[in-house]
């Protein structure tokens, strides 16, 4: 039944990886299940059968599905089923877009869809990789136009050693998490996490990844030497050489003098007439062909740029190769928010808020790895208005998660443990201006806006981008590049780290890939830029995190509890600890490993709390001064309540540092007042002095030297009470 049904087998990083072709998705351009040690990723490739009108770019879509059934999870919505992807799944689609995209030919309008879809998930074998390999058979064995192959693999650093797909246990305690995807001959792309890592080790790792990829692309090599098919035709949307050269020609000099600016809203203003100038004198010579008009002039734009570049050493602002744009930063922008820092280069301005909260405020998350909550969340908003557009604002996009996800990369390895600073940390980077490198500039405005809101950060990060010209066997790079070099470059190389090392990376590529010198200069670039970055002006700034928090900030403090203590803590129904959060005005969490967390806008309330939470799970020792609540009044004294369930007797003769005949001279029901702990009976029992803890706290001296004695007499209420003895008065 299933003639074209065949099995590749191979290993992979010390696991098995098998693929599975022609039993299903037969309707699919090219399909295959990838098993990669007990992970299964399904991967399908289609394209439509013409272009699609009206479009200048080539429309590929590439989506990576996790279903959780595929580690046994029933999904937690409402509907019970998976909603929309997780920010995870996004990243995914984006790391196995990046590689791919460059391959295909830039000419062709035909759409492409990559479905990659998680049926079964083994924690020590990473989805993502087996879809990326999946990806490229997929398309490797297709009738689609791709020059491929492509392999990827997740490169660690375990105890100074690389390893080449770690497991679960090894990325626990792994100093960096690299994505690395190559073609036979070059590097493709580059996502890197990692733990202030030295750049030269970072080379080395990427270098290592490199080479374990070959064997996995004369593998997919063997595949589609199989059962390949042949590529279909297209009709190609590159204009026609005479119509280039003739625009070309016409316009070049105008596109010059347009070109030759700092300024991208001048840059803009010049071209406009130029455009209406070319179209005014080519659209009757090539009627209906308006598109590939403004493709010529796009070309010719393009054309200028690199000439300069490559010929001239020339930049569109006059810069020099390493030279970067005017930089500025500032603190304390914004009134009443925790924390804000503005980061300017030239033309691009990112503003970034911290906001505080309590441990409870972390993210949840619901995808189909471990991580199910982060303390630490990094926003990235792009309004139309940061380019000059006009456009409604839809929530954020693919693009923006992408760039959040890459600064808080960038800023974890510096935020602080929940040990040291029991907060949850949100950032928002606005971008108010946008020409190039806003997540870079994102990274930089963070760490000033981390700093402002007292966060104490291991050390302050800053991100830079490096460009590349190719042409044949000439290349060039180019520090800090803009927009307009980006957009008519071949590379946007992303590095952040601190002075010490690297803690991100994201390379983006419109040619096929680099070669190891390439990667080399790019790395000593940035690290030689954020230097500067860092030295010469965010430190200039603010020179380290402030030393106290902002005013509006919630307070934290934080202790750890037994577990076997959490349900008194919580009490019955959860009234214990809602009576100390209303009585103390705090909000509290407690963690299931018994760390607790006090949050509230006055310390003194949030010491209170921490004070009943800690008298509630262990019992207090004579000498301890606390603050009670009066419960309930006798003629011979006043049960005061220091904590929910801990109660004590405040006898008559010390309630207060003068002769007291009437406790209610002194105390009603419901005061809040100090009490000193005079000792515990056998049965637990507290004796309580209001007396001696006014004496120590306040300093008062009694009117009468009374000695502190139990009172004798008959027990009352479970305390010593009665009369009181003739030999005190």
């Amino acid at each position: 039944m299933f003639e074209n049904y065949r099995k590749f087998e191979t290993e992979f990083a010390g696991r098995p990886l098998v693929v599975e072709t022609g039993k299903t998705t037969q309707l699919a351009n090219g399909a295959c299940f990838v098993h990669y040690g007990e992970t299964v990723v399904h991967v399908a490739a289609t394209a439509s059968a013409k272009p699609r009108e009206g479009v200048d770019f080539f429309p590929l879509s590439v989506d990576f599905e996790e279903k959780q059934y595929a580690l046994g999870k029933i999904p937690g919505a409402y509907g019970k089923r998976e909603g929309r992807p997780s920010e995870k799944a996004i990243l995914v689609s984006r790391v196995i877009d990046r590689p791919i995209r460059p391959l295909f030919p830039k000419d062709m309008r035909n759409d492409v869809s990559i479905v990659c879809t998680v049926m079964a998930y083994d924690p020590d074998c990473l989805p993502e990789i087996a879809a990326m390999v999946g990806t490229s058979i997929a398309l490797s064995i297709s009738d689609i136009p791709w020059n491929g192959p492509i392999s990827a693999v997740s490169v660690g650093l375990v105890d100074g050693e690389f390893i080449i797909n770690p497991t679960k246990e090894q990325r626990e305690v792994s100093q960096m998490a690299v994505t690395v995807a190559s073609t036979d001959s070059r590097i493709a792309m580059i996502e890197a996490g990692a733990n202030i890592v030295p750049d030269d080790v970072m080379y080395s790792g990427i270098m290592a990844g490199h080479e374990a990829n070959q064997k996995i692309i004369e593998f997919i090599k063997g595949i589609q030497a199989e059962i390949g098919k042949a590529k279909f035709e297209y009709p190609s949307n590159e204009p026609d050489h005479e119509m280039f050269e003739a625009i070309k020609e016409f316009s070049i000099e105008d596109i010059k003098v347009a070109l030759d600016t700092d300024d991208k809203k001048i840059r803009d203003e010049r071209l406009k007439p130029i455009y209406d100038s070319v179209h005014e004198k080519f659209d009757e010579i090539y009627p209906d062909q308006e598109a590939k008009i403004d493709e010529c002039l796009y070309k010719t734009q393009k054309f200028v740029v690199r000439r300069w570049l490559l010929d001239e050493q020339k930049r569109v602002d006059g810069r020099k190769m390493d030279e970067m744009r005017p930089l500025a930063s500032e603190v304390g922008i914004l009134p009443r928010v925790h924390g804000s820092g503005l980061f300017t280069r030239g033309q691009t301005q990112v503003l970034t808020i911290t906001t505080l909260g309590s441990i409870s405020d972390k993210q949840m998350l619901d995808g189909i790895d471990d991580q199910t909550s982060k303390r630490y969340i990094h926003h990235y908003n792009f309004p139309s208005y940061s380019v000059g557009e006009t456009k409604p604002s839809r929530g954020p996009g693919r693009r923006e998660i992408g760039h959040g996800a890459l600064a808080e990369r960038a800023l974890v390895p510096v935020i602080p443990s929940e040990e040291e600073f029991p907060y949850t940390i949100r950032l928002v980077s606005e971008i108010l201006s946008s020409n190039g490198s806003t997540s870079q500039g994102s990274i930089c405005g963070s760490t000033l806006s981390l700093m402002d809101a007292g966060v104490p950060i291991k050390a302050p990060v800053a991100g830079i981008s490096c460009g590349l010209i190719t042409e044949g066997e000439r290349w060039m790079t180019m520090v800090d590049i803009q927009g307009l070099e980006d957009f008519f470059g071949d590379m946007d190389f992303k590095v952040a780290g601190t002075h010490e090392g690297i803690t991100a990376i994201q390379m983006d590529l419109k040619i096929s890939g680099l070669t190891p010198d390439m990667v080399k200069e790019a790395l000593y670039k940035t690290h030689k830029a954020r230097d500067y970055i860092l030295d010469e002006v965010m430190l200039k700034a603010i020179p380290e995190p402030r030393k106290e928090i902002s005013k509006y900030a919630p307070k934290m403090l934080s202790t750890t509890i037994p577990v076997d203590k959490i349900r008194e803590v919580i009490g019955s129904g959860g009234k214990v600890i809602q009576k100390i959060c209303a009585e103390c005005d705090v909000k509290i969490d407690i963690e299931e490993d018994g760390h607790v967390f006090v949050s509230g806008l006055d310390i003194d309330n949030c010491n209170r709390a921490m004070t009943i939470v800690d008298t509630i799970v262990k019992d207090p020792e004579p000498g301890t001064i606390f603050k009670g609540r009066v419960t309930r009044l006798m003629d011979f004294g006043a049960f005061v309540e220091i904590a929910p369930g801990k109660e004590g007797l405040c006898h008559i003769s010390q309630l207060d540092v003068k002769r007291t005949d009437k406790v209610t001279d002194v105390v009603n029901v419901d005061d809040v007042i100090i009490v000193k702990v005079l000792d515990i009976d056998d049965k637990g029992r507290l004796n309580l002095s209001r007396r001696e803890a006014l004496i120590e706290v306040e300093g008062l001296t009694p009117e009468n030297e009374l000695p502190a004695r139990r009172p004798s007499g008959p027990r009352n209420g479970g305390f010593r009470g009665g009369r009181r003895n003739n030999h005190n008065d």
